[in-house]
């Protein structure tokens, strides 16, 4: 483990990350805190706990729109190998 600090809304959190997720964590960190200074521009005379919450919000949406673009992308490769195999399975017999 080894122990890093980030920087979020002007504050140092520390952290203990695994090694191998150290630049990974910045770079999260570092896409939470471009989130919250952009909600902070957007609605300055709330505070910071009401910034974090519409922060986390449109992050989670971008997760689960993210989630939803792949299972639809899952799916129509299903649909696609489905298809391969199908015209494959005629060729075979075909031949045979």
């Amino acid at each position: 483990m080894e122990s890093i600090k980030v920087n979020i809304l002007g504050k140092q959190i520390p952290l203990k990350v695994e090694d191998s997720e150290v630049e990974n964590t910045r770079k999260i960190a570092q896409y939470v805190d471009e989130k919250f200074k952009l909600f902070r521009n957007q609605f300055s005379n709330q505070p910071d706990s009401t910034i974090m919450i519409l922060a986390c919000l449109s992050i989670t949406e971008e997760l689960f729109e993210l989630r939803t673009e792949l299972n639809q992308s899952d799916e129509k490769e299903s649909e696609l190998m489905d298809k391969i195999n199908d015209e494959i399975s005629k060729l075979i017999k075909d031949i045979s």
